[in-house]
């Protein structure tokens, strides 16, 4: 049986190792853990929520669990699949649950009266756009390369020629799907002027001058604990394509590079957040992103452990709740 206590929901799909760190942590802790897909709504799930002048109140009912949703001590929302229609309905039909479904339990999940969120995922979908991630940054004092977004094939050319060596990155890591059905993963790469067709004009594209870096930094923020980690070893621009020649070294973060990680995390009104740097050869730390949601699992087991006791402390003891 599960231990006694208000609950601590998981909210994400079933084959996710990085949640199940976290949960395998909380449960170390005795602590009463319900998983949640949203994406099983309403195949395997059911909710049901009365609103009234005292707030929410209500159940939700897993094929594995019952939880009162007035209860819920804190949420950790993770990678849930997306809301869907149940089988056999199609069109506009299907569209329609879908975002009854979305707005429905997406609505219920995000009003939890008193939970903590890591993160809210209204507050994961703010901070997910890059445009926003840069001029926050900027705002609070790191330092972000010449970058353009555009779908001027002519300014981007202009930009790669004043501004070389140049990247691009896509804006969002959004699905997509080979003729096989099999997924597809636009990674970051050079770019020079020449090899910018008129394509760019169908859509924003984003351009930025590639930093003469040594090193990379994810810098994973859990609440004020930050785990910055020196990643060694890539060849190439995008170290997410050279997983098995990577190194990995625990170091320290300038005060104010930590002080900016901070304001920005304040600012977005997230718990949780994985940066991504360059190191240059001055020891200067380059802004590239944050993604509000991002993986840290595949780090050695020492790093991998003191970042699943940070979110497991956030998720028992939320910050602000007595004690």
């Amino acid at each position: 049986m599960p231990a006694a206590g208000p609950p601590v929901l998981v909210v994400t799909r079933l084959d996710d190792a990085t949640a199940d760190t976290v949960i395998s942590e909380l449960n170390r802790r005795k602590l009463p853990v319900a998983r949640l897909d949203p994406g099983n709504f309403p195949d395997t799930v059911t909710v049901t929520t009365a609103f009234d002048s005292f707030g929410p109140s209500g159940l939700l009912r897993t094929a594995t669990r019952t939880v009162d949703l007035g209860r819920v001590r804190s949420v950790y929302w993770r990678r849930p699949n997306l809301y869907a229609a149940p089988e056999g309905i199609a069109g506009q039909d299907a569209r329609w649950c879908t975002e009854e479904a979305r707005y429905g339990l997406g609505g219920v999940l995000g009003a939890l009266p008193g939970a903590h969120y890591v993160n809210h995922p209204w507050r994961n979908r703010d901070a997910e756009y890059k445009p926003a991630q840069l001029a926050t940054a900027a705002r609070y004092g790191m330092t972000v390369p010449p970058t353009a977004i555009t779908n001027d094939p002519y300014q981007a050319r202009q930009f790669a020629d004043e501004h070389g060596p140049v990247i691009y990155k896509p804006l969002r890591e959004t699905d997509y799907l080979d003729e096989r059905g099999r997924a597809l993963t636009v990674w970051i790469d050079d770019v020079t002027a020449d090899r910018i067709g008129d394509g760019v004009a169908h859509t924003a594209h984003l351009f930025q001058q590639r930093v003469n870096k040594i090193a990379d930094i994810r810098m994973t923020a859990v609440g004020d604990r930050l785990f910055p980690v020196r990643i060694d070893g890539s060849p190439g621009v995008d170290w997410r394509r050279h997983y098995e020649s990577l190194t990995y070294t625990v170091i320290d973060a300038p005060p104010d590079v930590a002080k900016g990680v901070r304001a920005y995390l304040d600012a977005f009104g997230l718990a949780f957040g994985a940066f991504d740097f360059g190191l240059d050869a001055d020891g200067r730390w380059w802004f590239y992103e944050c993604n509000p949601n991002g993986q840290w699992a595949w780090f050695p087991d020492p790093i991998t452990d003191q970042i699943a006791s940070a979110i497991a402390d956030q998720l028992h003891n939320p910050p602000g709740a007595a004690t």
